[in-house]
């Protein structure tokens, strides 16, 4: 029982961090602006991890590689605390192959949580184009959909006045977590 609060709350606590670390990834990359609530927030929440290890890490590709490091180590430090409480008195963890399996259980974490964060991007860009299409929050989240959305508005036509888009990416994105699932295995 106990194993499982704990999961529970640092399990939390990690995704939201590496989800934070990965929208301020996706925010960059797609270049939204971040004189916003949501950016400002993102900024904020993510400087004290960021700022140090882009001293080290540098961006390639316009992909700021120190945001996704820190994802990826948030997401190593939690399954490897996990690791270490369900297994053995915490030994099985610190051998190489257990290191290993927990870091490629972290680089697997990040991308589903990556998938995640898109996700509900489509989603909220979609509910706000229906609900409140002229929101302060409606631009950015239109801005950082659009690279998801754009090419399948190619291929899929509007069905009378329905843009279906939205969910052709999301059964996509579903399909890239069925993917990622069995990859893990």
């Amino acid at each position: 029982m106990l194993t499982q609060i704990v999961s529970l709350l640092l399990g939390t606590v990690a995704s939201l961090l590496s989800i934070a670390f990965l929208a301020r990834v996706w925010m960059q990359w797609t270049r939204a602006p971040f004189r916003n609530p949501v950016g400002q927030f993102v900024v904020t929440f993510t400087n004290w991890a960021v700022l140090p290890l882009r001293r080290i890490v540098p961006g390639l590709f316009g992909i700021d590689l120190a945001s996704v490091l820190a994802a990826w180590i948030t997401q190593f430090l939690f399954l490897a605390v996990m690791a270490s409480l369900v297994y053995s008195g915490g030994f099985g963890v610190l051998t190489l192959g257990g290191l290993l399996a927990v870091a490629w259980a972290a680089v697997i974490g990040v991308l589903k949580l990556f998938i995640y964060l898109l996700m509900g991007v489509v989603i909220l860009a979609a509910l706000l184009s229906w609900i409140s299409p002229y929101s302060p929050a409606a631009p950015l989240f239109n801005g950082l959909s659009h690279p998801l959305l754009a090419p399948v508005r190619r291929i899929v036509p509007i069905f009378g006045g329905l843009d279906l888009s939205p969910l052709v990416v999301i059964l996509l994105l579903q399909v890239a977590l069925i993917v990622l699932e069995n990859l893990h295995r």
